[in-house]
């Protein structure tokens, strides 16, 4: 039953240890700057690791044509973009701390 107990200890500290890489990862990632583009870089989109916006660069041009709805269109696709990026970063990262465990609640 020694055994067990010291087994258990080492076991709550590696958690422990994984559970702080994971917050640091996390604080890391969640002020990297993410960019997605709409419209062949028309639309460019800058987030944060935590789905910040940050900026938001339009092509001059684009108001050229006039269409209002095609713009808006564009930057939900170029925000989406960014945001997935943002996220799929932060999956692969948790993944390398947690060895592709399947942890419940994690991304």
């Amino acid at each position: 039953m020694k055994g067990f107990n010291g087994g258990m200890a080492q076991l709550m500290k590696q958690a422990n240890q994984m559970q702080l890489k994971m917050k640091k990862t996390q604080e890391e990632i969640g002020k990297q700057e993410f960019t997605g583009t709409s419209g062949g870089g028309a639309v460019n989109v800058v987030v944060t690791g935590d789905t910040k916006v940050v900026s938001v660069k339009i092509n001059p041009d684009i108001f050229k044509s006039g269409d209002a709805e095609m713009l808006q269109d564009m930057f939900v696709s170029a925000t989406n973009d960014a945001i997935k990026l943002a996220k799929d970063t932060m999956a692969k990262e948790m993944e390398k701390i947690t060895g592709g465990m399947g942890i419940p609640g994690m991304f």
